[in-house]
């Protein structure tokens, strides 16, 4: 039977990380992987997680099952932190979190949730979204379809057309969206115009699906939840999909959540006999140690204060970087404007390169990134900004 498989192509991500991997010119550059790395090139373990982690060491009495749901204290917190401690929802009890492996799981799981409730229903995706997505929902079962969202000529959003094309869904629509730094543009809807989404929502009654990545990248982990809590005072009903890689980065532990908001308790409850059925038959019980550390954080106001200065410090770091190259790509004599950079957040943007732009970049530079120009800004720093410059300068005036 198993020889009838033929091989597929690999991950475009993954084979800029082996060629990556195979060069062998030491002022090579890695810019593809989305993975949040410091001065020294490193992806850290935090101070707060490895506190966390040695008090977890010494508590923990049992390896056995954690059952469906997963740690308890985890899927609070994060219910918490992703909603606002002050949630309406919250305290009416409408809102379910259950522990995933990691937020790729949580997708997963929320493309079955939809399937199950209707598998008529077509997801809508942002015209880009993170590759995976077009991947994932298309895999659980769902039909899907695109949106109008970035402008490669302004590096902006298109938001009018893509009001346009919301406002033509209705209850057989799921619209995912990113609540902050979206992968991989790097732009986000402003205050207003999260509300005028979160309203069309409301008035059209498609489902809104938020996949929260990267909480505390763009404004700060109390601020950059606003979206969830505009669908929230809108929606009767409202899918997140959140993740603790980056903002914990604890990425190879994979912790995330599926959180479901629905139009009363009863229903949220209903709603989650149906999440651990589908995980039943899916991965049957969710990890431990990542879920289990963070709830260890997130319980304790000294560790929490310090996890929340950590992400703090990450996110000044990426914004440091993007202002730092705009500056230098000016001061190199480039006359293209990259301005761009700095008001776009979080840890992607596209260059607006072309692909013979991008392979002359790895051919003549060692510098790589996937062929649509997507750069992690985390992984540049003060060491190799100003050879990524004179990189960039060579390919943009070849």
């Amino acid at each position: 039977m198993l020889e009838h498989l033929q091989a597929v192509p690999p991950d475009p991500i993954l084979g800029v990380l082996a060629a990556y991997n195979q060069d062998p010119n030491p002022n090579k550059i890695d810019l593809g992987v989305g993975v949040y790395k410091d001065e020294e090139g490193r992806t850290p373990i935090l101070p707060s997680v490895l506190s966390a982690e040695r008090e977890l060491l010494e508590r923990q009495t049992s390896k056995s099952y954690l059952g469906p749901t997963g740690v308890t204290g985890f899927n609070e917190a994060i219910s918490r932190l992703i909603f606002g401690a002050d949630s309406p929802a919250l305290n009416e009890s409408r809102i379910r979190t259950v522990q995933t492996p990691g937020g790729t799981g949580a997708l997963r799981v929320a493309a079955e949730v939809i399937r199950t409730a209707n598998p008529d229903a077509r997801v809508w995706f942002s015209d880009p979204t993170w590759a995976n997505h077009t991947a994932i929902f298309p895999a659980g079962g769902l039909q899907s379809g695109t949106y109008p969202y970035f402008d490669p000529d302004s590096n902006g959003l298109r938001f009018d057309a893509m009001m346009e094309a919301l406002g033509q869904l209705g209850p057989n629509d799921a619209v995912l969206l990113h609540a902050c730094c979206h992968n991989p543009c790097g732009v986000s809807p402003d205050e207003s115009q999260w509300r005028e989404i979160a309203e069309l929502a409301g008035q059209r009654g498609f489902l809104p699906v938020i996949d929260m990545a990267y909480q505390g990248f763009e404004r700060g982990l109390d601020d950059d939840n606003l979206a969830i809590r505009v669908f929230a005072e809108q929606c009767p009903e409202l899918i997140v999909a959140s993740s603790c890689s980056k903002n914990f980065a604890m990425y190879r532990d994979r912790v995330g959540a599926i959180s479901v908001l629905a139009s009363s308790a009863q229903k949220a409850a209903d709603i989650e006999t149906v999440i651990h059925s589908l995980t039943r038959k899916n991965y049957s019980m969710p990890p431990a140690h990542g879920p289990a550390v963070i709830d260890i954080i997130l319980h304790d106001d000294a560790l929490t204060a310090q996890w929340r200065a950590e992400v703090g410090d990450m996110r000044d770091r990426i914004n440091g970087l993007r202002a730092g190259l705009v500056a230098r790509i000016a001061a190199s004599g480039v006359e293209r404007d990259f301005s761009f950079l700095e008001r776009q957040a979080g840890m992607f943007s596209f260059l607006g390169l072309t692909v013979d732009q991008v392979q002359k970049l790895r051919e003549q530079f060692s510098i790589y990134t996937v062929n649509s120009a997507r750069i992690n800004i985390a992984s540049l720093n003060q060491a190799n900004l100003d050879y990524f410059v004179s990189g960039l300068k060579s390919v943009l005036e070849g």
